[in-house]
């Protein structure tokens, strides 16, 4: 065997030796590029899917707010209306005039004055517009007298200075408690859906 021979089986043997280490380089190239393709992939689905995942989050988070908003308008709308409504019932009351005013101011002052039966002095009090058609509604009366202006929209506030019992039998007290205690029914007839 002479040295040509020698160099050319080594040669031989180190290029098949590179072939099969550039083959098995190629292999690991491909497994390492298509598993870098696997986690690509399932990083862009996973991605997709957190994506997916928040904008329904924030589709939810508009809608709540949206109807939490449609809500609370709603409230004020029914608030103004309940409020349109009482100031038309307070401005009813304070013009009422003649008779009906005599009646229920009559019955409003009798309902008082039985708390008022041991009593000597009674004052009582009215709106200003009212102090002609108190004074001959308590000139029926003894020891009553009118007192003086009272900021209400009609009716009386009667007090007794020795027995400190006071009356509130103003349209404005009658309307507040027959308000709160008909509100639900009122909104409910104002707002039938």
């Amino acid at each position: 065997m002479s040295l040509d021979t020698v160099v050319e089986d080594i040669r031989e043997e180190a290029r098949t030796h590179a072939e099969e280490i550039r083959e098995e380089a190629e292999r690991r190239a491909e497994e390492i590029v298509a598993e870098a393709e696997e986690d690509a992939e399932e990083i862009r689905e996973e991605a997709s899917r957190e994506a997916d995942r928040e904008i329904e989050q924030l589709r939810e988070q508009r809608l709540s707010s949206a109807k939490l908003e449609a809500k609370q308008k709603r409230l004020e709308t029914r608030r103004e209306v309940l409020r349109e409504v009482r100031e038309g019932v307070e401005a009813e009351l304070a013009a009422l005039e003649g008779e009906p005013r005599e009646e229920l101011t009559r019955s409003l002052l009798e309902a008082a004055s039985v708390e008022f039966e041991d009593v000597e002095e009674v004052s009582v009090h009215g709106r200003a517009d009212d102090e002609e058609l108190l004074e001959s509604i308590l000139a029926e009366y003894d020891g009553y007298e009118y007192a003086g202006e009272y900021d209400c929209l009609g009716g009386v506030f009667v007090e007794s200075p020795e027995s400190r019992i006071r009356v509130n039998n103003t349209f404005d007290s009658i309307l507040e408690d027959v308000w709160e205690e008909n509100l639900r029914e009122i909104s409910d007839r104002l707002f039938e859906q």
